[in-house]
């Protein structure tokens, strides 16, 4: 199955015969191999997104919450309620204890004996000084004498001349040595070309070059083939895909759906109306009278109770005899003012 159009070349064509008879086998073959491998493949790919969006999301979700509640939000407040305030104790201890006493020590003796010390070894350095420039002196004399003189006098009349001779000698033997070494490897490098470097070359050339080849041509049609079943493989796998899920929506979900709409939705409508509904009134009828009886009955018990402790109740307000007249009481209906006197209860006297 080829999607772009080869360019010719040649009047048979670039890629020959042995191309053209490995291609179609090649791909048949891979093809077989591949579609089982892709439909596995895809299968896997359906269950782990249905195990990551179905399982590890809400696990991975409770995890974290959990972890926030039992572990972040323990450690922020030890940190800020216990780390804090105690680091800060400790600070201000290593302060007071520590710093404070090492500044003074610091300040107040040690400061000052350096002083000292720096002035006592100034005044000593003054007269070590003239001594350290006799001492040198004398030492610069006697090496002068000693050591510089014979050594320039032995380097100038004695080592000179032997070290010229010496690379006199040397330059003759490395010139014999380069003779003998040039002469070595031009024996060793035609030795080692007509014996390894040309047989070499012709395996390269006349073998291993054409075998390259044709593994190359080989190498590249396997791996165009596998291509090319890949893709054909996921056509297939969509394919049967869809097919199962056709299966399994006209075998289950569609029957399933028919027996909910035609048999389940009216079963549940014809409970909830003739069944729970009624029944329900009646529970909730039966437990209002239950609790207005037993209302009735507490009230009950509570005033006889009351009775029996307190006594009876206090008399009527009617029934106690005016006895005692009170000029404060409201005036009585005959003493109002009515529609047809200009006189009131207070303007009457």
């Amino acid at each position: 199955m080829e999607l772009e159009k080869r360019p010719e070349q040649g009047p048979a064509g670039a890629e020959g015969c042995l191309v053209v008879a490995i291609r179609i086998p090649v791909r048949i073959v891979v093809l077989v191999l591949v579609v089982p491998v892709r439909m596995v493949w895809d299968v896997l790919v359906a269950g782990g997104r249905l195990l990551r969006d179905a399982v590890l999301r809400p696990v991975g979700r409770g995890l974290a919450w959990l972890g926030r509640v039992l572990v972040v939000v323990p450690l922020v407040a030890f940190g800020r309620y216990v780390l804090v305030p105690v680091g800060k104790a400790v600070a201000w201890l290593a302060k007071v204890l520590v710093v404070v006493p090492l500044v003074w020590l610091y300040r107040w003796v040690l400061a000052p004996f350096g002083r000292g010390v720096v002035w006592v070894v100034e005044r000593a350095g003054v007269g070590l000084a003239w001594v350290g420039r006799g001492i040198y002196g004398g030492l610069a004399w006697l090496g002068r004498y000693l050591v510089v003189l014979p050594g320039g006098w032995l380097y100038r009349w004695v080592l000179t001349p032997v070290g010229h001779a010496v690379a006199w000698l040397g330059r003759g033997v490395g010139w014999c040595g380069r003779m003998v070494v040039t002469g070595v490897g031009t024996v060793l490098y035609w030795t080692l070309r007509v014996l390894v470097v040309l047989p070499a070359v012709g395996v390269w050339r006349w073998v291993l070059v054409p075998v390259g080849r044709v593994l190359g041509v080989v190498g590249r049609e396997v791996g165009v083939a596998l291509g090319h079943a890949w893709r054909v493989a996921g056509y297939v796998s969509r394919a049967v895909g869809r097919a199962l899920a056709v299966l399994a929506r006209w075998t289950l979900v569609e029957p399933a759906r028919w027996v909910y709409r035609t048999v389940l939705t009216p079963v549940g409508h014809l409970l909830r109306d003739g069944v729970w509904r009624p029944a329900a009134a009646v529970s909730r009828a039966a437990g209002r009278a239950a609790r207005e009886a037993l209302a009735s009955a507490r009230l009950a018990v509570r005033q006889t109770l009351r009775r029996a402790l307190f006594g009876g109740p206090p008399p009527a307000p009617d029934a106690v005899p005016d006895a005692v007249p009170d000029d404060r009481r409201e005036p009585s209906g005959a003493g109002a003012r009515t529609l047809g006197s200009r006189t009131t209860a207070l303007t009457k006297d």
